[in-house]
């Protein structure tokens, strides 16, 4: 274990030196991933195809893509090691959900064009992200 380290967690001094070094996008894409950590979220980096999986992270863009017959809410939610497409079929809006919205989310993951994806997923929005 890292000396700078204590049971897995880092000293304040260790996190300001971080804070001093990192920019504030790497700042933010750790605090997201030790979010998804510290709720057993599986990291989006290592879904796999067809993998049942519980995701979390914030919401980076809400998009309507209409279709002829079926419309569909595509959610960018993003955990810190990647983003990932929530898409509700015959969905228009769901309340509560926008940009900045932190969710967690529980579906069957399916590869669409190289980007993981759950269509229809359980989810919850998570009010607090306290530590």
């Amino acid at each position: 274990m890292d000396p700078q380290t204590a049971h897995g967690r880092k000293s304040p001094l260790s996190r300001l030196g971080d804070r001093l070094t990192k920019s504030v996008t790497q700042i933010e894409a750790d605090e997201l991933k030790e979010d998804a950590a510290r709720l057993g979220c599986t990291p989006m980096c290592d879904l796999q195809d067809r993998q049942e999986a519980t995701v979390s992270g914030t919401v980076r863009a809400v998009t309507l893509r209409p279709r002829v017959n079926v419309p569909a809410l595509v959610i960018d939610l993003y955990d810190g090691s990647r983003t990932i497409n929530l898409i509700w079929l015959g969905r228009r809006t769901i309340g509560g959900i926008q940009p900045g919205t932190y969710l967690r989310a529980h579906g069957r993951v399916t590869y669409s064009r190289g980007i993981p994806t759950i269509f229809n997923p359980s989810y919850e929005i998570v009010p607090l992200r306290a530590h």
